[in-house]
């Protein structure tokens, strides 16, 4: 039996839950960085793990490693009886479970059984964040109501899987307005991933925004607002280490839209078992710049006042002075440019 699950703490307490075979964790932020499309398993392989080595400070060879064994588990997956898909409800789970069931999807399983647990609470666990948060106790009892993988969730997950990786978003929008119930946490996730495009009236993210508000509300250090951060999700879905980028971005640029109180450069550490670093970062303290004050009242667009964009989201590529793509928040749609499409709504 092979269990695939989102990250090491889940897959931590499956290896201790008593449950027979091996356990992987899928471990990638798909919601940050390129997915562009056309690419194969093994083609994405190298594009992904250049953006992780970049991103959490790490050897490119050893992320490599990491994906290329964990690429030929899944592989293997004819090896098992069975193959067991452990996720939450949130968006980086819910593109992880994407990405795995669309290249099921082209395979025939043969004698091995698939199998789904996705769930978005649990009984004994409020708030419910995550498998994380479960012990194997609890994760070994949730085993029996597994569920198995139909036609219709691999149809789904490629249909999914595509739209997100295409370089015209509103192949998302155009999902949505179907029916997405055989995986009825895909539309939740899959707006909150139209709501990081840049907003039509301001230029930032849901992420940025939000940021913004809570540093305007008096939140000043690093940790506190990332715990203000999952406060405002439904479906918390971001790591640390992303969260402290979009903050560093926002004190970057001639116009910086956040400040250290007391001046000087917004730093996080590379190496986090230096204690002294921890300690510094964790007391430094942010306010809003004038400019950050006028992005925040909606006077100002953040695009602009940085100089462009190079952001990739998915398959699509913003870069150049101007966002190729908006998220309108008042019509919960995107736009070309900032101009609402016809699309449907994913509201």
């Amino acid at each position: 039996m092979l269990h695939i699950t989102n990250g090491e703490s889940a897959a931590g307490s499956l290896r201790q839950s008593g449950l027979q075979g091996q356990v992987q964790a899928w471990q990638d932020v798909l919601h940050e960085g390129p997915v562009p499309a056309g690419l194969l398993l093994d083609e994405l392989r190298p594009v992904r793990a250049h953006f992780l080595a970049d991103t959490f400070h790490t050897s490119y060879d050893t992320i490599l490693a990491e994906l290329t064994a964990r690429d030929a588990m899944l592989v293997g997956y004819a090896d098992h009886d069975e193959v067991v898909l452990w996720f939450e409800h949130d968006l980086y789970d819910q593109l992880q479970l994407l990405q795995i069931l669309d290249w099921l999807a082209g395979r025939a399983p043969g004698a091995t059984r698939l199998s789904l647990l996705c769930i978005g609470a649990h009984p004994e666990v409020h708030p419910f964040h995550g498998l994380g948060q479960l012990s194997p106790m609890q994760l070994a009892a949730l085993f029996p109501a597994r569920q198995s993988v139909t036609v219709a969730h691999l149809a789904l997950a490629r249909a999914a899987w595509s739209a997100f990786r295409a370089p015209d978003p509103t192949s998302i929008e155009t999902l949505l307005g179907g029916d997405t119930s055989a995986l009825p946490n895909v539309e939740g996730a899959l707006t909150r991933h139209l709501e990081q495009f840049p907003a039509a009236s301001d230029g930032l993210s849901r992420s940025e925004r939000q940021i913004l508000q809570s540093v305007a509300a008096g939140t000043a250090r690093p940790g506190q607002l990332f715990q203000e951060s999952i406060k405002q999700e439904d479906r918390p879905f971001l790591g640390d280490t992303v969260f402290w980028s979009y903050v560093a971005g926002l004190t970057q640029g001639e116009q910086p839209l956040l400040a250290v109180v007391g001046g000087g450069r917004f730093i996080v550490p590379e190496d986090w078992s230096d204690g002294r670093a921890r300690e510094v970062f964790h007391t430094q303290e942010l306010e809003l710049t004038e400019a950050g004050r006028a992005v925040w009242a909606g006077g100002m667009d953040w695009i602009s006042l940085r100089g462009g964009i190079d952001r990739w989201l998915g398959g699509v590529h913003l870069s150049g002075p101007e966002a190729s793509w908006r998220w309108n928040r008042q019509a919960r749609r995107l736009g070309s440019n900032g101009r609402s499409t016809p699309a449907a709504s994913t509201s």
